[in-house]
């Protein structure tokens, strides 16, 4: 929340595969602001395993995709509209 506050910076969890170009148009088209910044983060999967008395369970967190989407100066998204 500091971040859209302070620096207007918002941030979505995307498709793996989109790129900034893609994520800046559908922020622009979802909410109808102007994007002035894009950053992306790529999380890989990451894999775990614990011995507990059935013996090792193995498990998985799949990989994702985070943007941090700066908007332009005097403009903010509304999350919290549609509730």
């Amino acid at each position: 929340m500091d971040a859209s506050e302070v620096q207007n910076c918002y941030t979505f969890a995307v498709n793996t595969k989109a790129n900034k170009i893609e994520v800046k148009l559908a922020v622009e088209e979802a909410y109808g602001v102007s994007v002035v910044n894009v950053r992306t983060m790529n999380y890989p999967v990451k894999r775990t395993s614990k011995y507990t008395k059935k013996g090792m369970v193995t498990g998985i967190k799949s990989a994702y995709k985070k943007a941090v989407v700066q908007l332009a100066e005097g403009e903010s998204i509304d999350l919290y509209s549609n509730i």
